[in-house]
């Protein structure tokens, strides 16, 4: 029995000790390849970074590590603070300062009515002596603090000069201000956020066809993305007849061709700058209305073919009809089109709900829409997921514009992380940044980084998709990436000098 043991002690336990570690290596493998596999599915795949790009990639780690740690020791609510809490400290931060270096590429999703700085707007309306704000209470046909241009002698009961205003009462600037502005002051409180968020589209609604205010709104929209890396510009544009009071109104060919030299005169500066504007119209209307929109935007691509590069529908989703409630009006424009041989794909909001309940994310898979504005719901619809990654399509993500209306509360849980990781392309988009109190793209990007625990890979791949899947022709695009690499690795470069 003792020589038994003796063999066991000898010869067993080793043995067992090495089937340990045989399972455990074989555990280890599997793991390591599982992890492989799940990165080979993520949407920055095909990247590979350059060794300075690697060095910067470390370094940004290490940046957002000590940002992290940093709001701890502070006890600082970083993900639990609304946007407007957290704006001091991102604009605090040297992560901020090396994203501003950061080239963006394109702003593929903005909207005409929230492009431009809301306290130059204030600034620039009071210098007309025509501009009026109204005063009295909101009734059906304005409302509080919205601004107007009107010729002397037909200004509507309600509205008082707005320089006026401004110089009589001190604080009214500031309460102005705020008006036009939307804050999500704590993650806590509830708001309607539509119901205000519409209103301070419609307290500026009337400026912008004065086509003196309009021009300055444009070049100083322009101006502060192209300051902040933003080369190209697609704008969800509602046209509306530009006007001003010596000629009266223009044919909706004047608003572009202004807009064009708008661009021109961007290219003194900026010789790379471009823009496209996708035709704006409202889910709240009918078919028949639809339609009408339809046939002009038709009519401006074919006099405007490289401005008009596509069609959507706007507003709020909960409120307004389904895509797939003008399924005649898709099958029409597809006559259309194929009639006039012009192309007019659509560039759809879609899912731009927390509910399951929205399925508007299933005519995105089946229409000739090459990208989905928001696309927050589309992760509860695995099959459209599957079909977008598939079709190479792109969804068009907006964290802040997220957050600020309601969606997303911690941008931890933002579901483009989930969108990434399973392979669909996405962008990173301001949307209407004006009505957010900020400019550019630079604070999108910093949340999308620290939040969605980015790298270098996926900075690098969602600045090109930017290009890649914009609406530019294909010789356009080429340009423009050749000038987006050139950016890039000037980029690279200064980050790296920059965090030494």
């Amino acid at each position: 029995m003792r020589k038994y043991l003796t063999y066991i002690l000898m010869l067993g336990f080793p043995l067992l000790g090495a089937q340990k570690k045989i399972e455990k290596s074989s555990y280890q493998q599997d793991w390591t390849q599982l992890d492989k596999v799940n990165q080979a599915l993520s949407f920055d795949a095909d990247i590979k970074l350059s060794e300075s790009e690697q060095i910067l990639d470390k370094k940004l780690f290490q940046l957002r590590k000590q940002l992290i740690h940093d709001t701890e020791s502070k006890k600082s609510s970083l993900y639990n603070s609304s946007f407007n809490e957290l704006k001091p400290l991102i604009e605090n931060s040297k992560l901020y300062n090396i994203l501003q270096l950061m080239p963006k590429g394109g702003l593929l999703h903005t909207h005409s009515g929230g492009v431009t700085d809301a306290k130059w707007i204030i600034a620039t309306a009071r210098k007309y002596k025509e501009c009026y704000v109204y005063d009295l209470q909101d009734n059906d046909q304005f409302i509080f603090g919205q601004l107007a241009f009107f010729e002397s002698g037909k200004v509507p009961k309600g509205f008082v000069s707005l320089d006026q205003k401004l110089n009589s009462n001190t604080g009214f600037e500031k309460e102005l201000l705020e008006l036009l502005l939307l804050k999500r002051d704590n993650l806590c409180t509830y708001t309607d956020y539509w119901i205000e968020f519409e209103k301070r589209f419609k307290r500026i609604n009337l400026l912008l066809p004065y086509r003196p205010f309009f021009k300055e709104y444009y070049l100083k929209g322009f101006q502060d993305l192209a300051k902040d890396k933003v080369h190209h510009v697609e704008i969800r544009y509602v046209f509306d007849e530009i006007y001003d009071f010596q000629h009266g109104k223009y044919p909706l060919e004047k608003t572009i061709t202004d807009l064009q030299d708008i661009v021109k005169q961007m290219r003194q500066t900026e010789p790379q700058f471009s823009l496209k504007l996708i035709y704006s119209s409202f889910k709240f209307l009918d078919s028949e209305s639809i339609e009408k929109q339809l046939e002009i935007a038709l009519k401006l691509k074919k006099e405007f073919p490289d401005m008009i590069s596509g069609f959507d529908l706007v507003a709020d989703e909960a409120a307004g009809n389904s895509i797939n409630s003008f399924q005649k009006n898709w099958t029409k424009l597809n006559e259309m089109t194929t009639k006039s041989g012009l192309e007019m794909p659509l560039f759809l909001h879609a899912g731009e709900s927390n509910s399951i309940f929205n399925k508007n994310v299933l005519d995105i898979t089946l229409l000739n829409n090459p990208r989905i504005g928001h696309g927050l719901n589309l992760i509860y619809f695995p099959k459209s997921m599957e079909q977008i990654r598939t079709k190479d399509k792109l969804v068009e993500v907006s964290p802040i514009s997220n957050q600020v209306l309601g969606y997303v509360s911690d941008l931890r849980n933002h579901p483009a992380r989930v969108l990434l990781s399973n392979g669909i392309q996405c962008s990173i988009n301001s949307d209407d940044p004006s009505v957010y109190g900020y400019e550019g793209l630079s604070y999108d990007f910093w949340v999308a980084f620290v939040y969605w625990e980015l790298d270098v890979k996926a900075l690098k791949k969602l600045v090109f998709n930017s290009i890649n899947y914009s609406s530019l022709s294909k010789n356009e695009k080429q340009k423009s990436i050749q000038y987006l690499n050139t950016q890039w690795n000037d980029f690279v470069q200064k980050a790296n000098q920059e965090l030494k």
